[in-house]
């Protein structure tokens, strides 16, 4: 009895120091973004999106808008084509999210890619709920036409719905 007793315990220690199981899945649902920096027609932007995320991190967006838009600016408020991405996040012993984010936009010739190693937020296994509190920062970058190309800045996106 004495040694299951031992086992049991090891057991659950161990499970504490395992690598970070993958929430992909529960990081889905509605963001928000406002990107800092840039000049002229390639400033001042922010967008919602929602998207859902496989287990191997790929983004499947279904919405996508711009919420500002400049006269002569880089991208149309309504874009026609399907941005990409990834989000690859894990969670630790007290249920804090890390990781990283990709998601590029792409039209009218002009290019808009955000990256980031900060991904943050609260995930509870037991629950099995979705991400709260999610968080990106990071940098963008755009390329293309002029007034749009070799432009960067930093970016905030929140997380501001979830699916479950």
């Amino acid at each position: 009895m004495k040694e299951v007793a031992v086992f049991l315990l090891l057991a659950l220690m161990l499970n504490g120091c395992s690598s970070s199981p993958s929430v992909q899945a529960a990081a889905s649902g509605g963001w928000q973004a406002e990107l800092l920096g840039g000049i002229g027609p390639a400033s001042g932007l922010s967008f919602i999106t929602q998207f859902s995320v496989g287990g191997n991190g790929a983004l499947s967006v279904s919405n996508f808008q711009f919420l500002t838009q400049i006269d002569g600016g880089c991208f149309p408020v309504t874009v026609t084509t399907t941005p990409t991405g990834t989000l690859d996040v894990t969670y630790n012993a007290a249920d804090q999210v890390t990781g990283t984010f990709s998601f590029t936009v792409v039209s009218g010739g002009n290019t808009l890619t955000l990256t980031s190693t900060s991904v943050t937020g609260t995930f509870n296994p037991n629950t099995n709920t979705p991400l709260t509190d999610g968080s990106v920062i990071g940098n963008w970058t755009m390329t293309g036409g002029a007034g749009c190309n070799d432009v960067s800045g930093t970016f905030t996106m929140t997380q501001t719905g979830t699916t479950t």
